[in-house]
C-alpha cells in the first residue's frame, strides 16, 4: 500500500513499541523523531540525527521537541503538574497528539456478574489514578486522543514465557491482548484519522481467561501451568468494534487476530533469533 508522506512525528518515550513502529512511521513521515532520557544508551536501533534527547522532569529538555510536529506519546502521564507545564511549553504547536494509556482506567471493581459486561469507551473511569487524571487532562484541554491499550505482546514479550516462568498462572480472570504489530497500525491510524478529544480501545476484540491461555500453550507446546493461589477476580472484556471502524479509514485490519498462530510466529522467530544449536 501506498502511503501519502506528512511532515514530521515525534516519539516520546522510545521503548518496545517504538522500535516497531519507527520503520512504518517513516514511510509515512518526511522525519521521525524517537525520545529518550538516554538516547545513545537506549536508542542505538535509531540514526543519530534521529534521536533526542527529553526527559519529562527536566524542564531544560523540553525545547528539544520539534514545532508543528505530531506527537506519540508512549508513557504514563504524570505527575500532572509537569504534564500541564509541559503541555503548555512544548505541545501547544503540535499538530496532532496520541496517548497510549491504559486500560486500568477502567474501573475494576469486584462484581457478581460473570463473563464480566463488555467495556467500551462510555464505561466509566476511575479518575484517582494519577496517570488517568494525566491523560484526561491531555484529552480535554489540549485535544489529546488516547489510546487505552490492553496487555502488549510480540517478539520478546511473549506470552509463552509468562507462563513457563510462572508469572502467571491459571485462573478464570478474562484477559485483553493485543499484537505490537497491530498496536502499532493503530497508532498510525489515530495519528492519522482519530477526533481530537476521543478514546479508543485496543486489543484483537477477544477477551480470553489465563484458564483458555493456558490450557492452550500446555496443549501446543506442552508446557505446563499451575493454578493461581491468588482470589481470582473477573477481570475485563473490552470492545474494540470503535477502533475497528478508525481501521477502516487506513483499509487495513488486525493481523493477529488468532492468538495462538501469533505465538507460534513468535516461538519460530525466538528460534531463528537463538540460531542453530550446537
Amino acid at each position: 500500500m501506498r502511503y501519502a508522506v506528512h511532515h514530521s512525528l515525534t516519539i516520546l518515550g522510545s521503548g518496545y513499541t517504538a522500535k516497531f513502529l519507527l520503520p512504518l512511521a517513516e514511510r509515512r513521515y518526511t522525519r521521525v523523531f524517537a525520545t529518550s532520557r538516554a538516547p545513545e544508551r537506549h536508542l542505538s536501533y535509531v540514526s543519530p540525527d534521529q534521536r533526542i534527547e527529553f526527559d519529562l522532569a527536566q524542564s531544560g529538555t523540553w525545547g528539544s521537541i520539534p514545532a508543528a510536529t505530531d506527537v506519540l506519546w508512549c508513557f504514563p502521564a504524570v505527575p500532572i503538574e509537569s504534564i500541564r507545564q509541559f503541555a503548555e511549553s512544548a505541545l501547544l504547536s503540535a499538530r496532532r497528539l496520541v496517548i497510549l494509556g491504559s486500560t486500568s482506567a477502567y474501573h475494576d471493581r469486584a462484581s457478581t456478574a460473570y463473563p464480566p459486561p463488555r467495556i467500551d469507551e462510555s464505561t466509566s473511569i476511575d479518575l484517582t489514578i494519577p496517570r488517568v487524571q494525566g491523560e484526561e487532562l491531555l484529552r480535554t484541554a489540549y485535544g489529546a486522543i488516547v489510546l487505552r491499550v490492553a496487555g502488549i505482546y510480540g517478539p520478546g514479550r511473549n506470552p509463552i514465557d509468562w507462563i513457563r516462568t510462572g508469572r502467571v498462572n491459571r485462573s478464570r480472570k478474562y484477559v485483553n491482548l493485543i499484537h505490537v504489530e497491530d498496536l502499532v497500525m493503530v497508532c498510525l491510524a489515530a495519528l492519522r484519522h482519530g477526533e481530537p478529544g476521543e478514546v479508543y480501545n485496543v486489543s484483537d476484540g477477544t477477551a480470553r481467561t489465563w484458564n483458555e491461555i493456558c490450557e492452550g500453550v500446555e496443549r501446543r507446546w506442552n508446557i505446563r501451568s499451575s493454578v493461581s493461589d491468588e482470589p481470582s477476580r473477573s477481570g475485563k472484556r473490552l470492545s474494540n468494534t470503535k477502533m475497528c471502524k478508525l481501521l477502516d479509514g487506513d483499509l487495513t485490519s488486525l493481523r493477529h487476530e488468532d492468538l495462538f498462530e501469533a505465538l507460534e510466529a513468535i516461538q519460530k522467530h525466538s528460534l531463528n533469533e537463538a540460531g542453530p544449536s550446537r
